[in-house]
């Protein structure tokens, strides 16, 4: 499990968007620098990365990529009474183990500059993916200022942080990725690219426009190599639970092995550009490893509706969604975003990406995960070793 000499930590700032504080010989390795007309897709030899939201479902998705392309990763987390490492657990190696170790996890926060400009400055990283935020749509009606604060104003904390480091230490390179969010075009009808208006619906979505802008300000007023993914929903088996497409396949888990019988459920007519979270990661490399910065949309390019998905899930699992989702006004929106739908046509030409995972099969992997996790639950449940807390 990641634990420092003290404890673990918890996830940073919130970050889904969903770690451990011990530094061993940072910045002892060679930075690799790559030379101009180099080509950055051939790694010559190993690059640091620092990511900020590491704990979340992107971050040990990034992590997992980058440490396949011979990268040193470290990770900022901010300090919780909580652990929540478990989307890390399977990459972490005791850091006295310095052979093997390359996924490193540091105590800092998006309020924080101090501790973001320390980092940058010890660490000498060569790619920097902002990743934290107070990620989820419904909950940052509930905290709005903290919301600002994290992705807002946090996105420029670390801005001003790489700016400021670049300036003292001449001769540096660092390529800065900036994670946006289907969420900031709200209302503009789809499908949705990089020359759409945003039209924000939530605090959240506002603050993601803040980011961008403040990103697009610090490539033109400064010259960072500082890119805007635009990613549309992007969905695993290790997306939390409180998201609808999780909250939907963990139900369907329970419900099948008799843990559980009802789904309460929102605006089942919302429609979203659902892909695989795996896939999504390599877009976000891929940005940084062009010889200009630029933003991107990252979509499938094909959208389903909330209904769609539930009929998906639960008949995958050979069961009858109607049977047991109800319907409850509190998960409904202050202000709802009816279809989100990306074209993502720049993406695919520039960064010759594509996903690769469909629908169906996003759906299928997430089932197939949640009903063994129910299973396993079941047997703690059985033995009586947990109470079930079951649904009416």
């Amino acid at each position: 499990m990641a634990s420092s000499d003290s404890d673990r930590p918890a996830e940073e700032s919130g970050g889904d968007g969903d770690g451990d504080g011990h530094l061993a010989a940072a910045g002892s390795e060679s930075n690799g620098e790559i030379r101009p007309g180099s080509d950055r897709t051939a790694i010559p030899a190993r690059r640091i990365a620092l990511i900020t939201g590491i704990t979340g479902q992107d971050g040990s998705y990034l992590t997992e990529f980058l440490l396949s392309k011979g990268y040193e990763v470290h990770g900022l987390i901010r300090r919780s009474s909580n652990f929540n490492t478990q989307r890390l657990d399977h990459l972490y190696v005791d850091p006295h183990n310095s052979a093997k170790a390359r996924m490193k996890l540091h105590y800092a926060d998006l309020t924080d500059a101090s501790s973001l400009r320390r980092w940058i400055d010890v660490l000498l990283p060569d790619e920097i993916y902002n990743l934290a935020a107070q990620s989820h749509v419904a909950v940052s009606f509930e905290v709005p200022d903290y919301t600002a604060d994290v992705v807002a104003t946090g996105a420029l904390r670390l801005l001003e942080a790489v700016r400021s480091h670049l300036a003292s230490h001449p001769g540096r390179s660092v390529r800065y990725y900036q994670a946006g969010s289907s969420e900031m075009f709200g209302s503009t009808p789809p499908p949705q690219s990089e020359t759409a208006a945003f039209h924000p619906r939530s605090p959240y979505a506002a603050a993601k426009v803040a980011a961008h802008w403040y990103t697009v300000n610090y490539r033109e007023a400064y010259g960072l190599f500082a890119c805007n993914g635009i990613l549309f929903n992007h969905e695993s088996p290790r997306r939390g639970e409180n998201f609808v497409t999780r909250k939907i396949t963990r139900a369907v888990g329970r419900i099948k092995v008799g843990l559980q019988s009802k789904l309460f459920l929102g605006n089942l007519t919302a429609a979203r550009d659902w892909g695989f979270a795996g896939d999504y990661v390599e877009a976000m490399w891929l940005m940084l490893q062009q010889d200009k910065p630029d933003d991107y949309v990252v979509a499938t390019e094909d959208s389903h509706t909330v209904e769609e998905f539930l009929e998906a899930a639960f008949g995958y699992a050979e069961l009858d969604w109607k049977c047991h989702v109800e319907i409850d006004k509190r998960y409904f929106r202050p202000a709802e975003v009816d279809n989100l739908r990306g074209d993502s046509s720049k993406a695919r030409r520039v960064l010759d990406w594509r996903p690769k995972v469909s629908f169906l099969q996003l759906v299928k992997m997430m089932v197939d995960a949640d009903i063994e996790l129910a299973k396993r639950e079941k047997v703690l449940v059985d033995a009586g070793y947990m109470d079930p807390h079951q649904q009416p």
